[in-house]
């Protein structure tokens, strides 16, 4: 009889467990290079006061101007009006909160390579060159399961992607840089035709494209797993242009609201789709020590950010308490809501328990 009751707790445990759990899809999104002090205060007045990298003050003043969290709030609407109230938003160091990488490379290719791998690969990830990626993705682990296969794809501005995500190895689809759709529908035709039309001269195309595409197959093709990668951010950083640098990411924003609103307006999606948001890497806090850069060379470019919302996590908002937390745990926690279990070595970071129900 004991025996019995034991076995009737852990089938009634699995049950509620099953039950609770109703996450189905997962987007992940990423904003390259976009630091967590625009995203917790909002304008940096050190660069806005500098006409070398503002040139139009007035316009981003009147637009997203204000104390810290009301010019937060007008640049990131949807991250501040609807995740901060349904969702949860980690990386504020002000309450001692980190998120932080942990390659020792701190730009691009090395930092996505932790994201969607869960570890750094300090020995062969070590440019951005267009190098197939030796290390086997969460993307390409769930591709491998019957259940995903044909149900993961990735859209991305930068052209890196195919080799990040290893295309040809994995057989994920991944649209990136200025690569064309092919057998396109009416809408895909139109944005192969404004692609190019519409050069881009700081990225290999505009990150408008990059969603819109990511958005018709998403609506077209049901993905389990969409992972859409920005790049503007990063490049108007670059660039030395503060104002385009903060319109890009009131853009990221706005794509932001759309595809949530987008899966909210889909049976197939609506309350069972979860998404993450973060960067692949921080960038210099000042003028004087490097605010267009990042790397190993240049300090706080390990620092980042990340949000989550979605039928599965608790509505904390802005995370106030002290915590420490890395970009290798975004990749198990991201199969971790599918009900998968990522961990395919030691090196792996733990799924982030706390942006889960318990």
């Amino acid at each position: 009889m004991k025996k019995i009751s034991v076995i009737l707790l852990l089938l009634l445990g699995t049950y509620f467990s099953q039950a609770q759990h109703k996450t189905e899809k997962v987007i992940l999104i990423t904003t390259d290079g976009f630091r967590w002090l625009e995203v917790f205060n909002g304008l940096d007045t050190a660069l806005l006061n500098q006409e070398k990298y503002t040139k139009s003050k007035r316009d981003l003043v009147d637009r997203f101007g204000g104390p810290p969290q009301a010019s937060r709030a007008k640049m990131l609407t949807f991250l501040w009006n609807t995740i901060a109230t349904k969702g949860q938003i980690y990386g504020n160091r002000q309450y001692k909160n980190f998120v932080n990488v942990t390659n020792q490379q701190w730009f691009s290719y090395p930092g996505y390579n932790e994201l969607l791998t869960g570890a750094p690969d300090d020995e062969r990830i070590t440019s951005n060159d267009q190098i197939e990626n030796p290390n086997e993705t969460v993307l390409e682990y769930l591709h491998k399961k019957p259940a995903y296969k044909g149900k993961i794809a990735a859209f991305s501005t930068w052209d890196c992607f195919p080799f990040i995500i290893n295309e040809k190895r994995s057989k994920i689809p991944v649209n990136s840089g200025k690569e064309l759709v092919k057998n396109p529908n009416p809408k895909e035709k139109l944005l192969n035709e404004i692609q190019q039309t519409t050069p881009s001269a700081i990225a290999d195309r505009h990150d408008f494209i990059t969603y819109f595409l990511a958005k018709e197959y998403l609506v077209n093709k049901k993905p389990k797993v969409l992972f859409i990668a920005f790049d503007e951010t990063d490049d108007y950083a670059h660039a030395g242009n503060y104002d385009a640098y903060i319109k890009a990411a009131n853009n990221f924003d706005r794509y932001l609201a759309d595809l949530w609103k987008t899966v909210q307006s889909m049976p197939d999606y609506k309350d069972k789709t979860t998404l993450i948001i973060t960067s692949d890497h921080g960038r210099g806090q000042y003028p004087k020590s490097g605010w267009t850069d990042h790397s190993f060379r240049t300090a706080y470019s390990d620092q980042i950010w990340f949000a989550v919302i979605g039928p599965d996590t608790p509505a904390k908002g802005e995370i106030k308490t002290a915590g420490q937390f890395y970009q290798t745990q975004f990749a198990s926690t991201l199969a971790k809501f599918l009900g998968e279990n990522y961990a395919p070595n030691d090196k792996v970071g733990k799924p982030i328990e706390e942006v889960m129900n318990k």
